[in-house]
């Protein structure tokens, strides 16, 4: 197997001039400033060309950002897109929006129904095609950077250094904490227990992606107990998921079709955000049997043929993540 990578190339978009302030920041605060820099800010990169180690452990000789496997292929010529769809071949891409409510409690998202000739056409990619900690660009900068059609936020595997991290086909992380997603190659979906299992023994048993965030929302096709009360994470200042929030959240309808949803939030009058049951129905409304709620807030995007569907915070803006889902044209 070859070794990650330790010496970090220099990354597309870093914000140079913010590494280099919270660096200078940490070398002059103390106790809990510097812990809290070096833990949210300051990047730390373990693979600085994904593309290329992906590459190596998988025995594919693609290069660079936007390739694929020899396991899954992007979709090719003869696609059809409309401002809302997209079709190649027996794989589609159907955008809709919803709103409901009035008011200050009208709520709006945005629903992507996709069905897969191939699961492994899903594909994930990382900030700057680098895996580690507080890497962060737009997930349409780095759908951009991959010539994805169609691309969501994905969990936000930087912000911590737990979870299950597999990424087409390929381990990045063994750190089972919490409740996961496996995408397996034959178009199964399945919500598991990251504590019982290894990524070696997913990769075994032909998962191709995994997300580490949650909680499940539907328990076969019921809407999960106790989900109001989850805590992903306990480190400090990101104690609770609760309440009215900005969402994202895949679902599963049968094999190889999903549907994906972002609901956008804190924006009183345009859409208010949802609680995680509120999810839970919308995912249970749309015909998912499972559903998993993945990270939300500022990073809930959508991304369609070279646009930002939804608007994230009411904004039109943004905000960095670490990783995105995406299906290439």
């Amino acid at each position: 197997m070859t070794s990650p990578q330790t010496t970090p190339r220099k990354p597309r978009r870093v914000r140079h001039a913010l590494a280099a302030g919270a660096v200078a920041l940490s070398l002059s605060a103390g106790g809990a400033t510097a812990w809290a820099l070096d833990r949210f800010v300051i990047q730390h990169v373990e693979i600085a060309d994904v593309s290329a180690y992906q590459a190596a452990q998988s025995g594919t000789t693609g290069t660079g950002t936007g390739t694929t496997s020899d396991s899954g292929s992007a979709a090719g010529g003869g696609a059809v897109t409309t401002g809302t769809s997209y079709t190649s071949g027996s794989s589609s891409i159907n955008i809709s929006t919803v709103t409901t409510g009035s008011g200050d409690s009208t709520v709006t998202y945005y629903v992507a129904d996709v069905v897969l000739d191939d699961a492994t056409t899903l594909r994930s990619a990382f900030a700057n095609d680098s895996f580690g900690e507080n890497i962060t660009e737009t997930t349409s900068a780095i759908a951009e950077d991959n010539n994805a059609v169609f691309a969501i936020n994905g969990d936000y595997y930087g912000f911590r250094d737990t979870g299950i991290v597999i990424r087409n086909g390929v381990v990045f992380r063994d750190e089972g904490a919490r409740q996961g997603l496996a995408f397996y190659r034959d178009g199964t979906v399945k919500v598991y227990d990251e504590t019982t299992t290894t990524a070696e023994q997913l990769v075994a048993d032909g998962v191709w992606n995994t997300l580490s965030f949650g909680p499940s929302l539907l328990d076969n096709g019921q809407v999960a107990a106790g989900i109001e009360d989850v805590e992903v994470d306990t480190n400090f200042g990101n104690h609770s998921i609760q309440g009215e929030q900005p969402r994202t959240a895949v679902g599963v309808i049968d094999d190889n079709h999903l549907v994906f949803v972002v609901v956008d939030g804190r924006s009183p009058g345009y859409s208010a955000g949802v609680t995680m049951t509120g999810l839970a129905e919308i995912m249970q409304g749309l015909g998912a049997t499972t559903a998993y709620n993945i990270d939300g807030g500022g990073s809930s995007t959508m991304y369609f043929n070279g646009s930002l569907v939804n608007n994230p915070l009411g904004q039109n803006k943004e905000r960095g993540t670490s990783d995105i889902l995406y299906i290439a044209q």
